[in-house]
């Protein structure tokens, strides 16, 4: 299926491993697309793999000037902005309220709530300028906007923040035919997504996180990558201002029905 032939699509945080994801769904589906990276090296390097319907952008998203700018080269290399992957995101420092340093809570929601308020304003702006329609996606929610997390005030904060400005996002832009969503990850195999564990191994890790999760299975980036498409697409044409998540079910479980007494981590 070719969901995006000839759409010009806009990625913030390309050079990970869900944005990345993402960048090749695109293209394999028939779009043009924007790499945009703080770390420009990655994503002209991601760009250069993937070929000529890329371009690669160095941007930080919490720089105004940055954004538009991404935005505004993506306008004039493809003739247009017809959908956005707003992706770029941090975890920050994990501490208990009492604990976290005042910088590292600006850090957090600077990157994972300013970041995706920049690029939902400038992209809105293009795309109501232009007055054909459009599709956003944030990655705004995670899981952590549907759930709390020990130690992780910052993030959760900052995840809870983008459910409410993607639903009012929603709403302002509806009128111009134009969509906006946001997905919800859990547990995704990626370095971000699943920390190390205690001896350093990366797969135990994995392990430990499937044990907890329903479907007992890590979701992968192509998972996520699914997702976005299809909210991107003229497939969720009548789907707007929802925060869609994509857990294996793993916020479906609570200490009252879990399936074992190992399936949750225990007090510290």
């Amino acid at each position: 299926m070719k969901r995006f032939d000839q759409k010009k699509v806009l990625v913030t945080g390309a050079a990970g491993a869900i944005g990345s994801a993402a960048v090749r769904r695109f293209l394999d589906e028939g779009a043009r697309v924007a790499i945009v990276d703080r770390n420009g090296a990655s994503a002209r390097e991601l760009a250069r793999t993937l070929g000529d319907n890329t371009i690669a952008i160095e941007a930080d998203v919490t720089d105004e000037a940055h954004v538009r700018g991404a935005v505004e080269t993506t306008v004039e290399t493809f003739g247009g902005l017809d959908v956005v992957f707003n992706n770029a995101g941090i975890s920050g420092v994990v501490a208990p309220v009492h604990e976290l340093p005042v910088e590292d809570w600006d850090t957090i929601i600077r990157i994972n709530l300013r970041g995706i308020f920049l690029v939902l304003q400038a992209s809105l702006r293009a795309m109501i300028k232009a007055g054909t329609g459009g599709s956003i996606v944030n990655m705004g929610s995670s899981m952590a906007g549907w759930d709390v997390l020990s130690g992780g005030a910052g993030y959760v904060a900052s995840k809870h923040g983008v459910v409410g400005l993607t639903r009012v996002a929603a709403l302002d832009a509806a009128p111009y035919g134009i969509r906006v969503n946001a997905i919800c990850p859990g547990v995704i195999e990626t370095t971000l997504g699943v920390p190390a564990s205690g001896d350093g191994d990366f797969k135990s890790s994995v392990q430990h996180f499937a044990d907890r999760i329903p479907l007992r299975r890590i979701g992968q980036p192509d998972d996520v990558a699914a997702a976005v498409a299809f909210l991107a697409s003229d497939e969720a044409r009548h789907v707007t201002g929802v925060d869609w998540l994509i857990d294996g079910g793993q916020t479906l479980q609570s200490w009252a029905n879990a399936p074992a007494g190992n399936a949750f981590p225990k007090y510290r």
